[in-house]
């Protein structure tokens, strides 16, 4: 490896260490939850609401997978799929409550314990929950055909290698780190522009990720760039990154936007935006309110 000059790094002078330490309050928007140690930080039970399904959750990209699937499972009449979704917030390290660690040992969002089972099920990475209610509810949203559930199956873990691009590398630089770096912020951009090409490639010849029907990896990747594809994440990062010029990608995000499965879903555990398209934690249908029923049909 070709020896780097350190005038040369940036912060000018900076040098790699020959082994990391972690130096708290190094700067960030997260860097006050942002620790290289697992476990729980306090003793904290979480609550338990009166259905077998009981989420932890946030709105975040990955958050809303979980209550965009749930949504339409309902919608499909999959009664047992009612479920409480309890709000993490994660500014505030409730995810590293000792319930919490329990359910989920990496400390992220989502986490859903299913307590319809002998023992409550946990289960963890949005990924993996999105699967477990496709399985548990007769595969639903997970084509019985061999060819599109293996293209299913690719585009979820497609979603779940790519999108820590997305977020942890290009939102990340972009948007939320206390300095601009140049190299940073170009390198994650073009991979950003990479996969949206990827995807508007794909959905030229196809209806939804999985060809004809509308699956576990529509709804594993929408949150992630259909919001980036409505220019609604990371500030003016659609006007920066061109996602207009994605018109195969527009047309997919469009019509999933439409479902009202999918506008409830994206409500649940939202602390940001209008008023009217949050819903803080979900315990029953009726808790859309009337105004928000007409909204989304």
């Amino acid at each position: 490896m070709t020896e780097k000059n350190p005038a040369d790094n940036f912060p000018a002078g900076y040098e790699v260490p020959k082994v990391w330490v972690w130096e708290k309050g190094n700067g960030g928007q997260f860097a006050n939850i942002n620790r290289p140690i697992a476990g729980p930080t306090h003793d904290k039970e979480l609550p338990v609401g009166k259905h077998p399904l009981q989420l932890y959750s946030l709105a975040t990209p990955n958050g809303v997978k979980v209550t965009i699937m749930l949504e339409e499972l309902l919608a499909l009449g999959h009664k047992g799929a009612e479920y409480d979704a309890w709000l993490i917030k994660i500014g505030d390290g409730n995810q590293f409550g000792s319930g919490f660690v329990e359910v989920n040992p990496n400390s992220k969002i989502p986490a859903l314990l299913d307590r319809s089972t002998a023992e409550p099920t946990r289960v963890f990475e949005s990924g993996s929950i999105l699967l477990y209610l496709a399985k548990k509810f007769g595969n639903a949203f997970l084509p019985e055909d061999h060819k599109a559930q293996t293209e299913t199956m690719n585009w979820l873990f497609w979603q779940m290698a790519s999108a820590p691009y997305l977020g942890g590398g290009f939102g990340h630089f972009y948007a939320y780190a206390p300095i601009h770096i140049q190299y940073a912020i170009d390198r994650f951009s073009m991979e950003v522009k990479r996969q949206l090409d990827v995807l508007d490639r794909h959905l030229a010849d196809n209806q939804f990720m999985a060809g004809d029907s509308y699956s576990i990896a529509d709804i594993a990747i929408w949150p992630w760039y259909g919001n980036l594809a409505q220019g609604k994440a990371y500030g003016e990062a659609g006007k920066f990154l061109d996602v207009e010029s994605y018109k195969n990608l527009q047309r997919w995000t469009a019509e999933i936007a439409e479902r009202p499965a999918v506008q409830r879903g994206r409500m649940v555990n939202r602390m940001h935006g209008e008023p009217s398209e949050q819903l803080h934690e979900r315990h029953d249908a009726s808790d859309f309110d009337t105004r928000t029923q007409d909204k989304i049909g």
